[in-house]
């Protein structure tokens, strides 16, 4: 059956999903990933900082789609293509959709400002040379809010991050599974 593959060039076949049903099974027998089961996959821990913390909660929020507090198979298997397999196009939605806080379509400054300070926090641990929330936020706004509402919609967020790689290294939530991810989704032989 192989593993779930990380190119784009492979289609998802029935055996991998029944794989990946039976791998999901075993390791959340209750047919749910929970959030402290979600943290492990990504490798946060109670050593982890309360900024990792807090990003680790706005990406499980941002999958769990029914809003019930737990990850179903169906939600678990859209947050692993994502994850392994999504475009460029579908990764800049869910980000936009982990930054619009309130789900109103279009981002403020103060939504903005919310995830990229949790982000800058995180980055700052390994380079001090990170610039300030405030002047990121503002560059931002600057850069994408081509109509000057001071609000962002999922246009103008596609738009500038595919245009300019600075903006698109600022919002792009990557999300990089630990190795215990990968291993899980390796058949076994």
């Amino acid at each position: 059956m192989g593993q779930v593959q990380a190119t784009t060039d492979k289609e998802v076949t029935l055996q991998n999903i029944q794989e990946l049903y039976r791998k999901f099974t075993s390791e959340c027998p209750s047919g749910n990933l929970h959030l402290h089961e979600f943290k492990k996959i990504f490798g946060v821990s109670s050593k982890s900082t309360e900024e990792e913390l807090a990003f680790i909660e706005l990406v499980f929020s941002s999958f769990d789609t029914n809003k019930d507090g737990k990850l179903d198979f169906m939600e678990y298997v859209a947050a692993v293509n994502l994850v392994l397999r999504g475009k460029l196009i579908d990764k800049l939605k869910w980000s936009f959709k982990v930054y619009d806080n309130d789900g109103n379509g279009s981002l403020t400054n103060q939504e903005v400002k919310r995830v990229v300070k949790i982000i800058t926090k995180i980055k700052r641990r390994d380079d001090r040379n990170v610039e300030d929330v405030d002047n990121i936020c503002d560059r931002i706004f600057e850069l994408v809010d081509k109509n000057k509402d001071s609000q962002i919609s999922l246009e103008e967020f596609i738009e500038g991050t595919e245009k300019d790689p600075w903006l698109l290294e600022q919002l792009r939530l990557d999300i990089a599974p630990t190795d215990w991810f990968i291993k899980h989704q390796e058949k076994k032989t």
